[in-house]
């Protein structure tokens, strides 16, 4: 029985608090991210005779840590002495590291480490972790010398010295080579370093770890391009200098996103390439997020830009089709059906033909299904290769009786009708064999083969479904409290809407609905809506917020099919370890 989907009316007190994902919503926000900036003073030598720490989260000071220390092997020098103003008699009486190296340990644990010149403070700590036998917890580290030199340039600086950042950005602790001063400067200078990496889009640690400096530098220089980029949903372009569209891309917010490929947090080796390339940024704002994604797969498949991998050539789908034979057999087809009868034969579409062959290759393992094409009669007829085996149902290993064959293929022909439950009992059942032979690559294949197929004809008959429906006008909530209206013909995005907080959305119903564009009913054998155009806005008609408010005929969709199986069979063939 299908399951129907019932119109829904609006319910204006209801509180909305969903909206849209983004990128600023990946990875760890630099603001919750604890930090713990230590700064060490030494003899000159091998000996630590001062820890100072200060451990930071959302610049709040969370704790600071400080010790002098006794050292071992050596003494202070003269010139340490006259530099940092600790003395051999300050640390006479100060407790051994191996004392305090615990301590300090403790005090960072689970905490990003930060310091300036990294190498050196880090360098001796481990060092000291692996005389002294304690184990070196391997935290991440951050060196703000490192990160000072990508966004405070010479020229703004004469070095990046911990006294020219403390001095240039005003920092309330003056640094004096004492452990604990040095890293409560090392700290605020941090946070203004952040400060500046925002302004470039870069908010999370994960970002920020990957910075490529000089990749990051040259995109930098781009950074004009987003000037004029609005905030919102909608699609963004990049061009280059004979305006040939290089790259399209989709956001809520088109600005946030367009500035991040020139911040270092953009690390795919293509799109520095692309970069490098463009010379300008289009953008089609756009009233709904819905809209701007579907724009998005409409441009890729007329411009079929260079950079973008996805949504390219659309129009190259591959279905299996079953001959019109006495004996049919499966014959892969790039051209679409021309008549409601031929796409009744088939199986798809695929998105690769190589998708198309596996599934081709998997049915005839699990079906008698003829693979030759020669005719019965001729001349020198004798059995095929797979006749031979015992594979083949064909009169080329002896059956003659039409309906014996038929019968042996019944599987295929229910698959064809929307039932495939003798393949997935087959598939289990091959499944089962292949891992009590201890053959789990195989029977990984065999899975894989099979969830790809049902895959295939799952999202094949979401798309019949909606694509029988004259028109369908959904609404999404929105996050500010308002409505983003989106109208559907025959599968197709016919239009968009955003409503805002407080107003009925029923006169901007009534207003699309006389401007949306006209859609016909999709024709077999004509270009009709593009599937991954429908693929969305199936998803975002059955996300469980969307509203349904009117459909002009009953969207229906099957509880039993292709949908359930190929969920039921994921979820449950998985078991051998393959």
């Amino acid at each position: 029985m299908p399951h129907h989907h019932a119109p829904a009316r609006f319910d204006r007190d209801e509180s909305l608090r969903s909206g849209q994902l983004t990128l600023g919503d990946l990875g760890t926000p630099l603001s919750e991210v604890t930090f713990v900036v230590v700064d060490l003073e030494t003899t000159g030598s091998t000996d630590i005779t001062e820890i100072g720490a200060v451990k930071l989260r959302g610049g709040e000071v969370l704790g600071e840590f400080s010790t002098l220390v006794r050292p071992v092997d050596s003494v202070i020098s003269p010139f340490v002495e006259r530099l940092t103003g600790i003395t051999n008699s300050m640390v006479a009486g100060a407790p051994e590291l191996a004392a305090v190296l615990p301590a300090f340990l403790e005090f960072a644990r689970g905490s990003v480490l930060v310091a300036h010149n990294a190498g050196f403070d880090v360098g001796y700590l481990k060092a000291a972790c692996g005389r002294l036998d304690y184990h070196w917890p391997e935290p991440q580290v951050l060196d703000t010398v490192r990160l000072a030199r990508q966004v405070v340039p010479r020229g703004e600086v004469v070095n990046h010295k911990l006294g020219t950042l403390a001095a240039h950005f005003g920092t309330a602790v003056a640094p004096d080579h004492r452990a604990l001063s040095d890293a409560r400067a090392t700290g605020e200078i941090l946070h203004h370093l952040f400060d500046r990496f925002g302004s470039y889009g870069i908010t999370t640690l994960e970002e920020l770890s990957r910075i490529k400096p000089a990749g990051w530098t040259r995109r930098r220089t781009k950074l004009h391009l987003a000037k004029d980029v609005p905030h919102g949903p909608g699609v963004y372009m990049f061009l280059d200098g004979s305006r040939r569209v290089l790259y399209i891309g989709v956001s809520a917010d088109m600005r946030t996103r367009v500035r991040s490929y020139f911040s270092a947090g953009e690390t795919r080796g293509r799109m520095a390439e692309m970069i490098t390339a463009a010379q300008e940024v289009a953008t089609v704002p756009c009233d709904t997020h819905l809209e701007a994604q579907v724009r998005e797969v409409r441009l890729i498949a007329e411009h079929a830009p260079p950079y973008n991998r996805r949504s390219k050539n659309p129009e190259r789908r591959t279905w299996l089709r079953l001959t019109d034979d006495p004996y049919p057999r499966l014959a892969v087809s790039r051209t679409p059906p021309v008549t409601d009868v031929d796409a009744a034969a088939r199986l798809g579409p695929f998105r690769t033909h190589r998708q198309a062959q596996q599934a081709k290759r998997i049915l005839e393992r699990l079906f008698p299904l003829k693979q030759c094409t020669r005719r019965p009669g001729s001349a020198g007829f004798a059995p095929c290769p797979s006749g031979e085996l015992g594979q083949c149902g064909g009169p080329c290993a002896g059956v003659t009786d039409v309906e014996a064959y038929r019968s042996g293929i019944s599987g295929v022909l229910d698959l064809l009708a929307a039932d495939p439950a003798d393949f997935v009992a087959r598939c289990r059942e091959r499944m089962l064999d292949l891992t009590a032979e201890e053959r789990f690559e195989t029977a990984a294949d065999t899975r894989d083969a099979m969830t790809s197929l049902l895959g295939a004809l799952a999202a094949e008959e979401r798309r019949a479904h909606l694509t029988a429906v004259p028109e369908i006008v959904a609404a999404v909530p929105a996050a500010d409290g308002g409505w983003e209206i989106a109208l559907v013909r025959w599968g197709r995005l016919a239009g968009s809407a955003a409503v805002p907080a407080g107003l009925s959305p029923y006169p901007a119903i009534d207003a699309l609905a006389l401007t949306a564009e006209h859609v016909d009913p999709p024709t077999p054998g004509l270009p009709g809506t593009l599937a991954e155009e429908t693929a969305l806005i199936h998803r975002g008609l059955s996300d469980g917020r969307t509203r349904l408010v009117r459909s002009a005929a009953g969207w229906a969709e099957p509880i039993s099919g292709f949908g359930r199986s190929h969920g039921r069979f994921g979820r449950l063939d998985r078991g051998p370890a393959v």
